[in-house]
């Protein structure tokens, strides 16, 4: 039902893509925090499993320790997917036993990639690849691993829903895009989405932490 990437980049940002046939997609399964980590939670989603992830993290726990102590005591963990990545870089993923179809993870320097109900098992470390392979901003980086995957099969049916998230050093997401449900290609319509977005980023960001410096707001009477 999912299929999806989390990965921290060289300037410490934090990002999620993900995509599947299940509406609203990235409202259930994306978690991050500036400076802590990401955590996707998916396949028979547990939303709850994010945040304590996280605050493990927060705790001083790596990636791998988080994930072992959450999947030790959670009840019905077989049915979860989990994936982490820590401050440093470091990545982890948990795939039980009752996960859905065909399933599959990666992981690399600073990224790991999951997903269930997949075309190709290998869809994941073609994610992985993608990621590694593509320069630029964190968010185009993501957006180059759902491709891959799309590329590779993606699930074994038709995708509705797909969304992108990056947290940096603003206290919010500074990037969070979502396309919540359509019958045609989501994962097009999120890079619509974003090449929309991207060159009003930063300016969002310094509208928020400090007005008086901010751009026009490109809005009739403050032009």
């Amino acid at each position: 039902m999912t299929f999806s990437i989390v990965a921290r980049d060289e300037s410490g940002a934090f990002g999620s893509a993900i995509s599947s046939s299940s509406p609203a997609v990235a409202a259930r399964c994306v978690h991050l925090t500036d400076g802590i980590g990401a955590v996707n939670s998916q396949n028979i989603t547990d939303p709850r499993l994010g945040p304590i992830l996280l605050a493990a993290l927060s705790d001083g726990a790596s990636a791998a320790q988080a994930l072992d102590a959450v999947t030790a005591e959670t009840p019905h963990i077989a049915f979860r997917q989990l994936l982490v990545v820590d401050a440093q870089g470091r990545a982890a993923v948990y795939s039980g036993e009752r996960a859905l179809g065909n399933v599959g993870a990666a992981t690399g320097v600073g990224v790991a990639a999951g997903g269930n109900m997949l075309a190709s098992a290998d869809i994941p470390q073609l994610m992985v690849d993608a990621f590694a392979a593509a320069e630029g901003d964190l968010e185009g980086r993501l957006l180059a691993a759902l491709h891959a995957a799309v590329a590779a099969g993606g699930e074994e049916g038709p995708v509705h829903s797909a969304g992108l998230s990056v947290v940096r050093d603003a206290g919010w997401r500074v990037t969070d895009l979502r396309v919540d449900w359509t019958d045609a290609d989501p994962i097009a319509a999120l890079g619509d989405l974003l090449e929309a977005w991207l060159p009003q980023r930063d300016d969002y960001v310094t509208r928020g932490i400090d007005p008086s410096a901010a751009p026009s707001y490109g809005v009739p009477g403050d032009e």
